[in-house]
């Protein structure tokens, strides 16, 4: 299953932006949900992104952290109370808050992941943790 459009010449394009790499990720999990109803419960943290003052500073009240991993599945499996996922874009790498963040989720039994430039990779990763 794909959701990168070909190019004329037939090879897929980069995926340009982090977004796309996420947005892809849910409608692959968005379908296979029917086959494995534990994919329901992936969901995106709203931490990301620019904003303007007012509305990041609502956000920080609520309680939004920086540095919080983007995706996260609620399941425990193969010995983690859960998955949590960075995506990124090369050359981006995550930052020092996002390393920190990780490094205390894997101290709480949780498994942690950055996924380079691929949301097939992120899909291979999230089916394998479900058969653990």
């Amino acid at each position: 299953m794909t959701f990168t459009r070909k190019t004329r010449s037939g090879r897929k394009p980069p995926v340009a932006h982090e977004h796309r790499m996420q947005v892809a990720l849910f409608k692959w999990a968005t379908l296979a949900a029917g086959a494995d109803p534990r994919l329901r419960l992936l969901f995106a943290v709203g931490n990301g992104g620019k904003r303007n003052v007012i509305v990041a500073k609502k956000m920080k009240a609520e309680g939004v952290k920086a540095g919080v991993p983007d995706v996260f599945l609620p399941v425990p499996c193969g010995g983690y109370h859960g998955l949590w996922m960075e995506l990124k874009i090369s050359p981006n790498k995550p930052s020092q808050e996002q390393c920190d963040w990780m490094v205390s989720l894997t101290k709480q039994g949780y498994r942690c992941v950055v996924v380079m430039d691929n949301w097939e990779k992120a899909k291979e990763i999230i089916e394998g943790y479900l058969k653990a």
